[in-house]
């Protein structure tokens, strides 16, 4: 079997995942009852439909790309760098904390099969200075990068990861003295005035045909002067409130918008869920990610941004919509541009 297929965990690491609260009868489960598709979906008709030719699935002229220097990238506020979908760089504290990386063409363990990234290979490892933390939510494809991860790992000096995607990691020759995995509302001084708590998703794990036998996340970031959440994947939930309630106001959370279907509403949210979302966590300012890279789904690929856009409107929520590699300084420069809608 080839690496990029990870696996399962075992021994200790299984060990201490049958003592979580959140895995029962050999799988881990979501706080609430959630269906993987709707009752009369199968998988074969999903696929069968995902393979037509759809208008407006692809853009069809090249997506706007800012290079930054991300060696140069510092601000005394927060600060970050989208690449589009759920891979970003935040500079917290001083500190570069660089989430989810997926800088190979297609998100698939092989590498001539699967959608390819829209804008193609503008960022790459090589592309970054060492990076403090490594803040994966899932392991999924399009999250966990089988070669991101092999060509980052000299360079990465802490792994934060949910239960059991360690894994994965030990696998490809990561160190397992940086790996640090949690359940969900367990924490750690992540980094210096960098404290990180794993918070609950609605969603689902597996490489294979194997779901569920590592964990999801999402997490909140919390420094002196500042809090991020960082969403991962996840269908809509009460959890959101609970979050904001624990844990709010955040100044910046940065939710999934995109890959939602009406055969999978409750493992993805809808562009007008995904703004009660950050609603519901008491965001002063929303960005909405898992979009404007990757065709993982039937929907237009600029539909999620132009949904998210008109409901944040409607409901007078703060949004910013940075073009990937585009950097976003929170209180300084949170750009707001509907540079999409230039793209055909």
């Amino acid at each position: 079997m080839k690496p990029s297929f990870g696996k399962l965990p075992r021994g200790k690491r299984q060990e201490r995942i049958e003592q979580s609260p959140n895995y029962r009868a050999g799988s881990f489960r979501n706080l609430a009852p959630t269906s993987m598709l709707v009752k009369g979906a199968s998988y074969f008709t999903i696929m069968r439909e995902f393979i037509k030719d759809k208008p407006g699935r692809y853009p069809e002229t090249p997506i706007p790309v800012v290079k930054t220097d991300l060696h140069k990238l510092s601000s005394g506020q927060p600060a970050l760098i989208w690449f589009g979908h759920s891979s970003y760089l935040l500079v917290l504290e001083g500190k570069r904390i660089l989430v989810d990386p997926v800088f190979s063409d297609r998100p698939s363990p092989v590498q001539f099969i699967g959608t390819k990234s829209f804008a193609g290979r503008v960022y790459s490892p090589n592309d970054f200075p060492d990076i403090d933390l490594l803040l994966l939510t899932h392991d999924h494809y399009d999250h966990l990068d089988y070669w991101s991860i092999v060509q980052l790992k000299s360079r990465v000096k802490k792994i934060f990861a949910p239960l059991g995607v360690g894994a994965h990691l030990e696998y490809w020759g990561v160190n397992p003295a940086i790996i640090s995995e949690f359940d969900w509302w367990e924490g750690a001084e992540a980094l210096d005035d960098i404290h990180i708590t794993a918070t609950p998703a609605r969603h689902f794990s597996g490489r294979g045909f194997i779901r569920n036998k590592t964990l999801w996340t999402s997490y909140v970031l919390q420094t002196r002067n500042h809090k991020i959440f960082v969403g991962g994947d996840s269908g809509y939930d009460t959890v959101f409130a609970t979050i904001g309630e624990k844990f709010g106001p955040f100044d910046l959370a940065l939710l999934e918008c995109g890959q939602y279907d009406k055969n999978w509403p409750q493992i993805h949210m809808m562009p007008e869920e995904t703004v009660q979302a950050g609603i519901d966590l008491q965001a002063r300012v929303m960005m909405p990610v898992h979009w404007g890279k990757f065709v993982l789904s039937n929907h237009a690929w600029r539909d999620p941004i132009d949904r998210a856009w008109q409901k944040a409107a409607s409901l007078n929520v703060n949004l910013t919509t940075p073009r990937i590699g585009e950097p976003v300084v929170l209180t300084e420069s949170m750009p707001k541009s509907r540079w999409w809608q230039s793209v055909r």
